[in-house]
């Protein structure tokens, strides 16, 4: 299965082998890689837990162990910085299970050739059917194989928003007591002998 859709050049490719190890031996899932020249070279690393709800925490900790291989092997000839970031709640879906996650939703995909006269595709995702993405457009639901896809995301809506917050209230990443733990720990951990 091509790994087009998380990293499209080839140097992007490259990035995507050597970053791959270094973000799963963290526990950690690469979302999608790109280098972006500009002004200046931006190296950006879209990562995930594997549950999802990646913190700020986690993405610092990525991006230190990422720059101290990268470091090494030295793949980017010009300067650059690392942006490592969360996918957003409007993610790209890169991966063939992101289709399966996030069945249900509304989604924008793209294909890299021309299928039944158009590229654009845009629908409700319903699930995956081998190495098929199904999507309910307009007419009915389609397969599209996951290799012609070009670019696919989720689009904002509020069904998305509302269930994105409560799965991070589940998980207990949202949650008003956890400022009062700080406190505490705060308060207990001064007194060092």
């Amino acid at each position: 299965m091509s790994n087009d859709l998380i990293a499209k050049a080839a140097i992007d490719r490259r990035m995507a082998e050597i970053i791959t190890p270094v973000i799963e031996d963290l526990g950690y899932e690469l979302v999608r890689v790109r280098l972006m020249s500009g002004k200046t070279t931006m190296l950006q690393i879209m990562a995930d837990k594997p549950e999802g709800g990646i913190e700020v925490d986690d993405c610092a900790a990525i991006s230190t162990a990422v720059s101290a291989v990268l470091d090494v092997e030295d793949p980017i000839v010009d300067e650059y910085t690392l942006e490592v970031s969360s996918p957003g709640i409007d993610r790209p879906l890169t991966r063939l299970k992101d289709f399966e996650m996030f069945e249900g939703y509304e989604a924008k995909l793209e294909t890299a050739e021309m299928i039944d006269g158009r590229k654009r595709f845009k629908g409700m995702l319903a699930g995956v059917e081998g190495q098929e993405v199904l999507i309910n457009v307009e007419e009915g639901t389609i397969g599209l194989q996951f290799d012609w896809l070009a670019e696919a995301k989720l689009v904002l809506t509020d069904e998305l928003i509302k269930d994105m917050l409560k799965a991070r209230k589940d998980a207990g990443l949202i949650d008003e007591d956890q400022f009062d733990d700080i406190e505490t720990e705060t308060d207990t951990g001064s007194e060092e002998d």
